[in-house]
């Protein structure tokens, strides 16, 4: 009797528990509802009319674009803060309308032309072939994410058809809704960590592949093939054929501060570094492949086999380069 008395209770409790829980859920559910009912979502399009002034040195660009907002209620989404702008006194805001029009499909309607500069911190890593996406970042001053959120409207993302940035190459647009967290109360009583919608621009742009090869690597492949020539060069003129890899470094270390004085200091190596990397020890190389050759002619010029030295010193240019290019291969992937 006491075993079926303990089990009956035993079942009780659990049903009991589960009821409870259901309870919970359903609650949850409720309030998650109630709290979506109550989220007003925003439409929004942007147009990009211009992006000029873009500086690295100082991760910097100007942007000129129209931004339009579809919304049905009573919160205004006009009251907006771009995020990443800097420069604030100086940007250009001109609404559409003072006061929002109703139109025939209910829904309300404003915007805004904006000018002004926004921060983008640019990462270098791969220099000359980086890419970046320049954005544009909005939030609500006035209603957290449970009030008000931002959303893409659908094809509205559209770039000025001439718009060029000299260069760059623009690779197209996207935008997407986000979430801004604040974990601070920003000194006020009662008040409580919050988050915010977020809509983000992003511009996507990168390097033309021109660049890279023909004003970065191709004067630096002169550069190599001029030191590698002193190894074409008579083992018994050593005074040429050192002449030549000297004039090369002096050359590759010209041309690498050429590009770094238009790039910001930054703490590491960009890509185009490591490259030059790989030169100077090609061309190290080959001062001493001329400076060992040289020893040799000098103490044993008589006894000495120069066809032998010539045809390694042939050798030693095709295992040179090949070794060049590969690192540049491996470097690129």
């Amino acid at each position: 009797m006491k075993h079926h008395y303990l089990k009956s209770r035993g079942n009780r409790l659990t049903s009991g528990l589960e009821r409870y829980l259901l309870f919970i859920l359903l609650l949850g559910l409720t309030g998650s509802a109630l709290a979506q009912e109550d989220q007003q979502k925003v439409y929004t399009g942007i147009y990009l009319i211009n992006i000029y002034d873009l500086d690295i040195n100082q991760h910097s660009y100007y942007i000129d674009c129209y931004m339009w907002f579809k919304w049905k209620g009573e919160r205004d989404p006009m009251n907006i803060e771009f995020v990443n702008a800097v420069e604030k006194w100086g940007a250009t805001i001109e609404p559409f309308y003072e006061e929002p029009l109703l139109q025939d499909d209910g829904y309300y309607y404003n915007g805004m032309r904006y000018e002004g500069r926004f921060y983008h911190a640019f990462e270098l890593e791969r220099f000359p072939l980086d890419q970046h996406g320049l954005d544009v970042q909005i939030e609500n001053v006035d209603y957290p994410i449970d009030s008000l959120i931002y959303l893409p409207e659908e094809g509205a993302t559209y770039i000025r058809e001439d718009l060029s940035l000299p260069g760059w190459t623009i690779q197209g647009a996207d935008v997407e809704s986000a979430f801004h967290h604040y974990p601070v109360s920003f000194g006020a009583d009662g008040k409580q960590e919050a988050n915010f919608s977020n809509f983000i621009f992003r511009l996507q742009l990168r390097r033309p592949f021109n660049y890279f090869i023909l004003k970065l690597l191709l004067p630096l492949l002169i550069v190599i093939s001029v030191s590698l020539g002193a190894l074409l060069i008579n083992p018994a003129s050593i005074d040429a054929r050192i002449s030549l890899p000297i004039g090369g470094l002096l050359s590759a270390v010209f041309l690498q501060q050429s590009y770094n004085s238009a790039l910001p200091d930054v703490g590491y190596m960009v890509l185009m570094d490591k490259i030059y990397l790989l030169v100077y020890a090609l061309i190290a190389a080959i001062l001493l492949r001329v400076v060992l050759v040289g020893n040799k002619v000098i103490v044993q010029k008589d006894t000495l086999n120069m066809q032998l030295i010539r045809k390694k010193d042939r050798r030693l240019i095709l295992l040179l380069l090949l070794l060049l290019l590969a690192g540049i291969g491996i470097l690129l992937i």
